[in-house]
């Protein structure tokens, strides 16, 4: 039986309390979690800062980066490694990891690492007040102790997207992976006392949120930095648990985002790219559409167009070839989506397809599967288009207007993302300019320079990641004015 052990000060620890780790492809329990409590968070939290006094704080920026670089060569080099444990752990089809998780992974070190080491700061030179002269420049320091906490839908993509800038900007990780997606952040623990980064750099500490090793970090007054990804509620906990201390966060939190398709749209791409969207992963993306407007002229196209593009995805095992669904993270997630299948029903949805459980082989009965859904005629105010879902759904909405597409895109408490098809360039820097998220795709979805802004509006989040927008909350900029 596979162990998820802590990883505190460069050792692997286990503790006294362990709880199953199972597969979504069929529910066996596949290994067990070391559940770290208020010991194991002190004992991080003081590694952590003693790497920050120690050896850590004393390496130059190039040093850094070179040690990241190195980071993102052994992921590469153990890539089969890293791809079995991350399907074993999300259940996501071969191709969607391989293709993204893994490689994005190990890219993050390296983006990040270039980034930092040419990054410029400001300068100024100015008249005094008694005829003299004053140059200014500016110093970006480490923020210190940064908890990462972390999401199980792209467990490696996600957390290094933290990790990576966080490190090469100087501070120390203490790593939080969901309790559903141990894996892949417990192997990287291995990478980093190969390639030698210091001791209580990179740490990793196993469990749960309330009354486990989240709260536990968030709330210590030894972190000077909390960064999540995650749903909404659970970034308000967080952020009052940072009110103490007045330590800032970063937050990517959840979103309910519009898809809008046009009458001028090519139709074949906007089919393909709205399938993608509302379906990849399961569903289990923030950035995918659960609430799709299509122009009337070709609404009843549309909808029976993605009916079939739904009705042809292969659910399956990681493994199996052609896999173009797999199942969803939990026995719990799976009964909140089911929950909202029944909900949509009830509220008069007409079901265009999907709606239950799809007939699986025996050897994989116990999995979480859930059949990609598609929805129409709920009015706006039903809950399945106001709440977030997470899973293969989405309702399907006609409209008349551009004006129209605005109001309705816009009237969600998120602004995560959106993705907008049409052939029409004036119309696409409108409806840009008007939708208000943090993200706007025209013509494409999850189409990314890691180089550019990242984070949503309104209740999906808090700052900014992405390139030298990552500086702004892994560093504090701190102004020196000398008088000549």
């Amino acid at each position: 039986m596979k162990q998820f052990l802590n990883f505190i000060n460069g050792e692997f620890v286990a503790t006294g309390k362990t709880f199953d780790k199972r597969t979504p492809v069929d529910n066996r329990v596949i290994g067990q979690v070391h559940e770290a409590g208020q010991p194991e968070v002190d004992a991080a939290v003081a590694a952590a800062h003693a790497a920050m006094k120690g050896e850590w704080g004393r390496l130059g920026v190039v040093r850094r980066t070179e040690l990241l670089h190195a980071v993102a060569d052994e992921i590469n080099r153990r890539f089969d490694e890293f791809l079995a444990v991350e399907l074993a752990d999300t259940g996501k089809p071969h191709s969607l990891a391989s293709h993204i998780d893994i490689p994005r992974g190990a890219a993050n070190f390296k983006v990040f690492a270039d980034i930092v080491k040419n990054v410029p700061t400001e300068s100024f030179t100015m008249t005094t007040p008694d005829g003299g002269t004053a140059v200014s420049y500016a110093l970006r320091s480490p923020l210190g102790v940064v908890a990462v906490v972390c999401p199980w839908n792209l467990p490696l993509l996600l957390m290094t997207w933290k990790v990576g800038p966080a490190l090469a900007c100087g501070n120390a990780v203490i790593v939080k992976p969901s309790e559903e997606t141990p894996a892949t952040a417990t192997l990287l623990a291995e990478v980093m006392n190969h390639v030698g980064i210091p001791k209580g750099v990179y740490q990793v500490l196993h469990g749960f949120g309330p009354g486990s090793a989240g709260e536990f970090l968030t709330r210590h007054p030894g972190v000077d930095g909390i960064t999540f990804t995650g749903e909404t509620r659970t970034g308000e906990a967080i952020m009052a648990a940072a009110a103490r201390g007045v330590r800032p966060v970063s937050f990517e939190l959840g979103g309910k985002n519009a898809g809008i398709v046009f009458a001028d749209a090519d139709f074949d791409q906007a089919v393909a790219g709205i399938t993608r969207s509302a379906f990849e992963n399961c569903g289990q993306v923030c950035l995918g559409t659960e609430r799709i407007y299509v122009q009337r002229p070709i609404f009843e196209q549309f909808v029976q167009a993605l009916k079939a593009r739904a009705e042809a995805l292969l659910i399956g095992p990681p493994e199996q070839p052609g896999v173009g669904l797999g199942p969803l993270i939990s026995a719990e997630h799976k009964q909140k989506v089911m929950g909202y299948y029944a909900l949509a029903k009830a509220e008069g949805a007409t079901v265009v397809t999907g709606g239950g459980e799809p007939a699986m082989p025996a050897a994989l009965a116990e999995g979480h599967w859930v059949q990609p859904t598609i929805w129409t005629g709920l009015p706006e105010s039903a809950r399945v288009i106001r709440e977030e879902i997470f899973g293969p759904c989405c309702h399907i909405a006609p409209f008349d207007t551009e004006e129209e597409a605005v109001a309705l895109a816009n009237a969600t408490d998120y602004g995560l993302a959106t993705t907008v098809w049409t052939t029409d360039l004036g119309t696409a820097h409108r409806m840009a300019s008007a939708i208000e998220v943090g993200l706007c795709w025209i013509n494409s979805w999850f189409l990314r320079d890691l180089r550019t802004a990242f984070g949503g509006a309104k209740a999906s989040g808090i700052g900014r990641e992405g390139g030298v927008h990552s500086l702004e909350f892994y560093t504090e900029l701190r102004n020196v004015m000398i008088k000549l």
